[in-house]
């Protein structure tokens, strides 16, 4: 296991990269079969580095973990992170609810699958507080993997679709920042949302969200991403299909409606028979064309 150490909350990010990043980048160098400047001079694909359970963020002396993989070059990379469904109690960064890391990166991507905490150890906003740890653990660590933070891109299946969802319309939100890299910036650019919950109250299984002595109606409803859209808002796409057995397209159509009412930027594939949606090709040919349209319209 490799650590992104931190050091305390008034560490600053250059304290913390100049303690953490040395073994990554030297396993960076050690796995590298050429320079990158003779790969990008013939034209051939750099190399792909692929690394597993490396500690993102740290909250009482235990490890949040990711897989990441990511193309050698000197170029500027888009990030794409990806969060796991399993009703925020359940699944893991390499199910089939996330993406495959070394797909991404040989897409020319610096991707990050996540595990996060799950309600049954922590409750939440635990989850929550942990994807937020870790789009400021890319912005953190950005410059050494070469990362152009104008395009991160977050995917979520799920209870993962919900969490990139309210990330896209609530931000941190009331929350306090967890895990470390706290002075850095939570920005990305887009969030794709697959089989997703908007709207947590309505929602059979909304109920296991369910923090520590607050009044759960309003806590439902704050981690709701349909109470907070907005025009301002992230692009969003949505992806749901009408057989969904976990999450009702129901659901998914009280946000649509929200957001064509707040003529937010977004985008919505109806399936008619695809089931509760992981991961699939489809999947992945519908973020490839989104991310192309955000970045052609410079949204």
């Amino acid at each position: 296991m490799i650590e992104f150490r931190q050091l305390n909350s008034s560490s600053t990010v250059s304290d913390m990269k100049r303690i953490a990043l040395f073994p990554l980048l030297a396993l960076c160098v050690h796995l590298s079969d050429s320079p990158t400047s003779a790969a990008e001079s013939t034209n051939a694909k750099p190399a792909i580095i692929s690394v597993a359970d490396i500690v993102y963020g740290r909250l009482l002396g235990a490890g949040l973990l990711t897989d990441m993989a990511f193309p050698k070059t000197t170029n500027q990379v888009p990030a794409i992170l990806s969060v796991h469904g399993g009703r925020w109690r359940s699944g893991h960064k390499r199910d089939s609810s996330a993406i495959k890391v070394d797909q991404w990166a040989e897409l020319g991507f610096f991707a990050m699958s996540i595990d996060y905490r799950l309600v049954d150890c922590t409750p939440a906003p635990a989850c929550y507080q942990d994807l937020q740890c870790a789009i400021r653990f890319i912005h953190a660590n950005a410059m050494d993997f070469n990362i152009d933070t104008n395009r991160i891109y977050l995917i979520g299946q799920s209870a993962g679709g919900h969490l990139v969802s309210l990330a896209a319309t609530l931000g941190d939100g009331p929350w306090k920042r967890t895990g470390g890299w706290e002075k850095s910036t939570n920005a990305f650019r887009a969030a794709i949302s697959v089989a997703a919950c908007y709207e947590l109250p309505s929602l059979s299984w909304g109920n296991i969200w369910s923090p520590d002595g607050q009044n759960l109606l309003e806590s439902r409803r704050l981690a709701s991403p349909i109470y907070h859209v907005r025009r301002d808002m992230k692009p969003l796409m949505i992806l749901h299909a009408d057989n969904d057995q976990s999450v009702p397209i129901a659901n998914a159509l009280l946000m649509v409606d929200a957001l064509k009412k707040a003529e937010a930027d977004f985008v919505f594939h109806r399936y008619a028979d695809a089931g509760h949606m992981g991961i699939t090709q489809e999947v992945i040919d519908r973020t490839l064309e989104f991310i192309r349209r955000v970045e052609a319209e410079g949204r």
